[in-house]
């Protein structure tokens, strides 16, 4: 999938996190369902560090560039060192370890642990790394025509705007962990939850996802997950852009609607 692909379908997913939430009689304060689905939108672009044309390679101008080399290099490592031998040859770390639900798992708890014990210089951090990508995801069109700097800016100034919000009693720093000292571990949840997102999002296009890596399948180690080929896409097709950008929409916006109890 393409970046405004991803960054929908992640902010979908969190809005629907949050419907099901308040049908569990635990919902969520708004500034959470804004902010969660923000950090969820460019989470959701996080995955494709691995690839050095992504998105998120010119988010943060040559820290970023020079980021994803890095993460290509240790991901080619590592799909060399767990290969089976019917793994297929590759000569680039694109979709392998940034594409798994260990890589998931493990930036989801990164996160919360941060937020947890880096205070809120930490939160502020994550936001604006979260903003940014969420811009550059969700209004790729302004963002290209925008100098960095101020999409940058954007990023910072709502980050700052909405950890103040967060932080005013009642608003959900500490939603759904209470215990004292916990304020924000929750914001690791929405990271995860794009990381997942994205992997099932290339798993519907023609490449596939090793999602499931390390566990073996068929003999493989890395093996593409994803529908039948009949069923699956290209990046960037028609079905990407007239089909399920259209139906991220719509499921987000019933998700919102249904989290504020509109109907």
């Amino acid at each position: 999938m393409m970046g405004p692909a991803h960054s929908l379908s992640g902010a979908a997913a969190w809005l629907g996190v949050g419907a099901a939430a308040a049908a569990l009689d635990h919902p969520m304060p708004w500034p959470v369902l804004v902010v969660g689905g923000l950090i969820c939108a460019g989470a959701a672009l996080a995955p494709d560090l691995d690839h050095k044309s992504a998105t998120i390679s010119r988010a943060f101008g040559p820290l970023s560039r020079a980021l994803c080399g890095i993460v290509d290099t240790l991901s080619y490592g590592v799909y060399k060192a767990t290969k089976s031998t019917r793994d297929s040859r590759r000569t680039g770390g694109h979709r392998t370890l940034t594409h798994t639900w260990l890589w998931a798992v493990m930036i989801g708890v990164g996160f919360s642990a941060l937020a947890v014990l880096g205070g809120r210089w930490a939160v502020l951090a994550i936001l604006f790394i979260h903003l940014v990508l969420a811009v550059e995801g969700l209004l790729w069109r302004a963002a290209r025509v925008s100098s960095d700097v101020l999409v940058w800016l954007l990023g910072a100034t709502s980050a700052w705007i909405l950890a103040g919000i967060l932080d005013q009693p009642g608003n959900g720093s500490g939603w759904l962990f209470t215990g004292d000292g916990q304020e924000y571990l929750w914001l690791g949840l929405p990271v995860l939850l794009g990381a997942v997102v994205h992997d099932i999002g290339d798993s519907l296009t023609v490449s596939g996802c090793p999602m499931f890596w390390p566990l073996p399948i068929a003999g493989k180690r890395w093996y593409p997950v994803g529908p039948p080929k009949p069923m699956r896409f290209r990046a960037g097709s028609w079905v990407e852009l007239k089909l399920l950008m259209p139906a991220f929409m719509l499921l987000g916006g019933v998700g919102g609607a249904a989290a504020l109890n509109v109907f």
